[in-house]
């Protein structure tokens, strides 16, 4: 069966609606680039890449968008995390790429061209060591530039590409999936959009919709990794939105992608870097500005439905991911197999 979305094969989670993209695209302003490399140069095979999100259509400069961090576990890297947590602002593209380059990522992000100059740049990595040849650091500067210069807003690939392009979700092939949900509140309708780069977790372990597809679909069916990835491994999850929210109302959007992990079957073991980031576009903030500040906070008691939002589009995020990525051969012909999506159709039915 063609690779398809979660939506595509007949099953919706959650109770709000997706925006038009059904992607962290929806919020506006929110742009996603990618840059995929799959290279076989024996003996290095390279299964690699870079994805960016950023806001403001690129254009940060003047105009920082409030953020909040939170790791449910830390054995992973985020640069530039120091200084949200301290001010409170997202000051540069997000950046998701694989262990052995985040380094260079983040420094390139610092050196792009075009008169835009990025300080103390957010770079994340999860690792992608069964498939890719790391030892390679196939990635280049330019290879990052050239995901800053595709982004863009609208649809976004998903499944083997950019940084998700080598990763693993609950031993099927993962990589990079999001989603979006539309909240109404009294005083208008907000987006909350995710973006993940899914490389976590057990097989028995993974839900769809609180249905056990992990546990149906044993080895005898698609067969495990050679060997398998640590099940610690690890997740990123990006959050936007264009509420307007305060530093800490985006930390607590951000632990709200917990919950989400947490319905797919992720429940952050020991050594998983499982690092969650959420901006709000819905407030402006020029970080040189020498007079007070016109600012607007979300009501206190109206933030629920915006947790509710930002939980379902991190699940369906995942999943998406799941069902849009292909079996891959890397490295020493390691394999990872794709999720089958007619047995994903028919367990979903056979519980329903």
């Amino acid at each position: 069966m063609t690779r398809a979305r979660l939506r595509d094969l007949g099953i919706t989670i959650g109770s709000f609606p997706p925006g038009p993209e059904n992607a962290i695209t929806d919020v506006p302003g929110v742009w996603v680039g990618h840059r995929t490399l799959i290279q076989d140069v024996p003996p290095s095979a390279v299964r690699t890449g870079v994805t960016v999100v950023t806001a403001r259509e690129g254009h940060l400069g003047e105009d920082l968008p409030f953020a909040g961090y939170f790791s449910f576990n830390g054995c992973g890297e985020m640069t530039g995390v120091a200084w949200i947590e301290e001010s409170g602002l997202l000051a540069s593209p997000i950046a998701l790429t694989n262990t052995a380059q985040v380094g260079m990522v983040r420094d390139a992000i610092s050196q792009y061209a075009r008169g835009r100059y990025y300080w103390l740049p957010v770079a994340a990595e999860t690792y992608d060591g069964w498939l890719n040849d790391m030892s390679a650091q196939a990635l280049t500067r330019e290879d990052v530039f050239a995901a800053l210069d595709a982004a863009a807003p609208g649809p976004v690939a998903e499944g083997n590409v950019g940084g998700g392009t080598g990763m693993i979700c609950h031993d099927f092939k993962g990589g990079i999936g999001t989603s979006s949900r539309s909240v109404t509140a009294d005083f208008g309708q907000f987006t909350v959009g995710a973006l993940v780069q899914a490389n976590y977790g057990d097989r028995e372990l993974l839900r769809v919709d609180g249905v056990p597809v992990g546990r149906e679909i044993g080895p005898e069916v698609v067969p495990m990794p050679w060997q398998a990835p640590p099940a610690s491994s690890s997740i990123l999850v990006v959050l936007a939105t264009d509420a307007p929210l305060l530093p800490v109302q985006c930390k607590r959007l951000a632990r709200r992608a917990t919950v989400g992990l947490a319905r797919a079957g992720g429940t952050g073991h020991a050594f998983s870097g499982d690092l969650f980031l959420a901006f709000s576009t819905g407030n402006h903030c020029s970080p040189m500005a020498r007079a007070p500040l016109e600012v607007h906070m979300f009501p206190l008691a109206g933030m629920d439905p915006l947790f509710d939002a930002a939980a379902e589009a991190v699940e369906e995020a995942i999943l998406n991911a799941l069902t849009a990525a292909e079996t891959m051969v890397g490295r020493e012909g390691h394999q990872a197999y794709a999720l089958p999506l007619d047995e994903l159709q028919r367990i979903m039915a056979k519980y329903r």
